[in-house]
C-alpha cells in the first residue's frame, strides 16, 4: 500500500482526468472525438492557450496576476499584421519586433509591480484598458490581412511525417536518460523512490503515449510546427523551474516573500523579470493566433487571459502562489481545449459550454483546496 501512495497519484491526476475526458467524449461521439483529424485539431487549438499558460504560471506562482495577456496578444498581432502587409517588412525582422514588443510590454507591468508596489491586479487591468486601445488606435478599427507565406507556413504547417517520427524516438532516448539520472541520483542520496520495476513500468507509459502522440499526429498531417515551439518551450521553462537558481528563487518568492527576502533573494529583481518573460510569451501567442487565422482584428486576444489563468488553475497552480509548474498549466489547457472541442461536436449550446468550464474551474479548486488539507 505505501508503495502505491510513492505513485504520487496527485501528480498525476490531471492526466488520468484529461484520458477520461477524452474516453467519455470519445464514446458521445461514437468515435470521432478520438480520429486523427480531431486530435490534431484540438491539439492545435490548444497551443494558443498553452503559450499564455506557461508565461502566467509563474506570475501566478509569484502570488501575482497578470489580465493584459489578452490584449497584448491582440496588440501583438495587429502590429505584425501591419509591418508584415501594410509595411512589407522582411518577416524575420517583423517577427523580432513583435517579440521585443512583447517585453516592452512586461517592462512596463514589472516596473508599477516590482518598483512602484502597485497591485499587480491593477496595474494589468489598467494595461488591458491601455493596450486594447493602442491597437484599435493604430489598426483604426480593421481587420488586416492575408499575412506573408511565411507567417502562413509557421500558423498553418506541419512538420514531415518521417522527421516527427525522429523527433519521437529521439524525445524517448532523452527522456530514458533523464529518468535513469533522477533515479541514480535518489539511489545516491538515499531520496524516497519508486521501486526500479515501478519505474520501469512510469517509463514503458511515458514512451508509448510520446509513440501514441506521434502516430495519431502523423495519421493526419503530422506534428504541427508551432506545437513543437510550444512543447521545446515547455521543456526549457520546466528546465528553469527545477534546475536553476532563478526558478527555485520563483517559488521561494511566491511560497513566502518576507522569508524571501531575509534568505537574501531579491524578490523585486525576479517579479521584474517573470512580467517580462510572461510578456513575451504573449506576444509569442499573438504572433501565432494571427497566423493561424492569417489575419488581425481588434478583437483578437479577448478574453484570452481568464482562459490563461483557469489552465493554470485546473492544471493545478495554486492562486496563493508558491505552487504550479508549466507542465500542469500545459495539460489544463488541453482540458479546456478538449472540453471546447468535445462539446463543440456533440452540439452543446454555447451558454452550456460556459457553465459547464465554469463548473470544472470551480471543481479543480476545491479539489486543490481539500486536497492540502489531507496533507
Amino acid at each position: 500500500m505505501n508503495k502505491l501512495k510513492n505513485l504520487k497519484l496527485k501528480e498525476y491526476m490531471m492526466v488520468i482526468a484529461l484520458i477520461s475526458i477524452w474516453i467519455i467524449f470519445g464514446i458521445l461521439t461514437e468515435g470521432f472525438f478520438l480520429n486523427p483529424r480531431n486530435l490534431s485539431n484540438l491539439f492545435r487549438q490548444s497551443i494558443f492557450i498553452s503559450l499564455l499558460a506557461i508565461g502566467m504560471v509563474w506570475v501566478i506562482v509569484l502570488g501575482e496576476i497578470d489580465l493584459s495577456v489578452g490584449s497584448v496578444v491582440g496588440l501583438s498581432g495587429g502590429l505584425l499584421a501591419i509591418l508584415d502587409v501594410w509595411k512589407g517588412l522582411n518577416p524575420i525582422l517583423s517577427f523580432i519586433i513583435v517579440i521585443l514588443l512583447g517585453a516592452l510590454v512586461g517592462i512596463w507591468n514589472g516596473f508599477w509591480t516590482a518598483n512602484r508596489k502597485i497591485p499587480a491586479f491593477i496595474v494589468t487591468l489598467g494595461g488591458m484598458l491601455i493596450f486594447r486601445g493602442i491597437l484599435v488606435g493604430i489598426t483604426k478599427g480593421t481587420t488586416i490581412g492575408p499575412l506573408s507565406n511565411f507567417y502562413e507556413v509557421l500558423g498553418k504547417g506541419y512538420i514531415d511525417k518521417k522527421i516527427g517520427y525522429i523527433l519521437g524516438i529521439i524525445a524517448a532516448i532523452i527522456f530514458t536518460l533523464f529518468e535513469f539520472r533522477e533515479w541514480k541520483k535518489k539511489v545516491k542520496y538515499n531520496m524516497t523512490k519508486l521501486p526500479f520495476k515501478y519505474e520501469f513500468i512510469k517509463l514503458v507509459i511515458y514512451i508509448s503515449l510520446i509513440f501514441a502522440f506521434v502516430y495519431i499526429l502523423n495519421s493526419y498531417r503530422g506534428i504541427p510546427i508551432f506545437f513543437l515551439v510550444m512543447i521545446l518551450l515547455l521543456i526549457l521553462f520546466l528546465y528553469v523551474s527545477n534546475y536553476t537558481v532563478f526558478g527555485r528563487y520563483i517559488y521561494a518568492s511566491g511560497g513566502n516573500k518576507e522569508a524571501a527576502i531575509v534568505a537574501g533573494i531579491n524578490v523585486k529583481k525576479i517579479t521584474f523579470i517573470v512580467f517580462i518573460i510572461n510578456g513575451i510569451m504573449a506576444a509569442l501567442a499573438g504572433i501565432f493566433l494571427t497566423a493561424r487565422l492569417d489575419a488581425a482584428s481588434v478583437a483578437s486576444g479577448q478574453g484570452a487571459e481568464l482562459d490563461a489563468i483557469a489552465a493554470c488553475v485546473i492544471g493545478g497552480t495554486s492562486l496563493m502562489g508558491g505552487i504550479g509548474n508549466a507542465f500542469g498549466a500545459v495539460i489544463g489547457a488541453i482540458v479546456m481545449a478538449s472540453l471546447d472541442n468535445g462539446m463543440s461536436l456533440m452540439n452543446v449550446p454555447m451558454f452550456w459550454q460556459s457553465i459547464i468550464k465554469g463548473l470544472v474551474l470551480i471543481f479543480a479548486v476545491w479539489f486543490d483546496i481539500e486536497s492540502k488539507k489531507n496533507d
